[in-house]
């Protein structure tokens, strides 16, 4: 008979292995964040549908979500000889918008990337610009909408510059600000060692200012996002601005809604793959 003492394990109060305890909260997590949103949005549809019954308002002010589905279908399909909304299915509505959405705030940010580098890096540069970019950031897009019109005509350039103009300051200020920040011991260890001045840009400013420059582009995007209606007021059929526009001249509630979910639904999943796109790039600065 074996003398060698046993060695009894601590029972766990809640009857699970420790072993599985990680695996089994990060599933109760992971069902927890999808589970919220789910229920907030079912919260705001119960609420709506409410407010709706409730007759305190009429149909053409508050619809029923039901009349917003319908008016979904009608704009996504064909019925009764008509195509969608003017003449154009929803998704093509939207594509049209995001292409112009992309276009503008990919020049924006381009921009507002490589004249941050120049302001960060070079004094005088942003004395130049800096005050330039403060009075375009706190205009309004419909402020110098009427204006580009004027200059650009009623087609596809007023709109595109708008989307631009407006996504530009947020990446500017944001670029600027970062590669001022950049720790002056960091600069002159890598001139010390030999260092150019395009070695330390490359090696030092940008990797240090990439996680704020991430941040203004999701600005930047939510910016031009928002200022997508104003850029399609004028000529914006096709696309989802116009639409609602449109729409809303004849007091059609439900396609103005559709109009509006189709705008920001997009949204919110463009924010997401830059945020992973931000974690990605970015692993050192931690999750919010």
């Amino acid at each position: 008979m074996s003398l060698t003492p046993t060695v009894l394990k601590p029972a766990d109060p809640a009857g699970v292995p420790p072993e599985t305890r990680t695996p089994v909260r990060g599933v109760r997590a992971r069902v927890r964040r999808a589970a919220l949103p789910l229920g907030s949005l079912l919260l705001f549809l119960v609420l709506w549908q409410l407010l709706a019954a409730s007759g305190t308002w009429s149909r053409t002010l508050v619809p029923p979500p039901s009349a917003v589905w319908d008016a979904f279908v009608d704009v996504s399909t064909t019925h009764d000889g008509v195509r969608g909304y003017n003449g154009t299915t929803l998704v093509e509505h939207l594509g049209i918008s995001l292409r112009r959405i992309a276009l503008g705030a990919g020049i924006g940010v381009a921009a507002g990337v490589v004249l941050g580098l120049l302001m960060g890096t070079v004094g005088w540069v942003r004395s130049l610009f800096e005050p330039w970019i403060t009075f375009l950031r706190t205009l309004p897009p419909l402020a110098y909408f009427s204006l580009l019109v004027i200059w650009l005509g009623i087609d596809e350039e007023p709109k595109v510059t708008l989307l631009a103009v407006a996504a530009f300051p947020p990446v500017a200020v944001s670029t600027t600000a970062a590669v001022a920040a950049v720790p002056k011991s960091l600069i002159e260890a890598a001139r010390a060692l030999g260092g150019s001045r395009w070695d330390v840009v490359r090696d030092v400013v940008v990797p240090s200012a990439l996680p704020e420059t991430l941040t203004g582009v999701r600005l930047a995007v939510g910016v031009a996002y928002s200022s997508l209606v104003a850029a399609e007021l004028v000529n914006g059929l096709p696309g989802i601005g116009g639409m609602v526009k449109d729409a809303a001249n004849y007091n059609n509630t439900p396609v103005v809604l559709v109009g509006i979910i189709a705008i920001g639904a997009p949204g919110l999943i463009i924010d997401g793959l830059l945020l992973r796109l931000e974690r990605t790039v970015v692993p050192w600065r931690g999750r919010a």
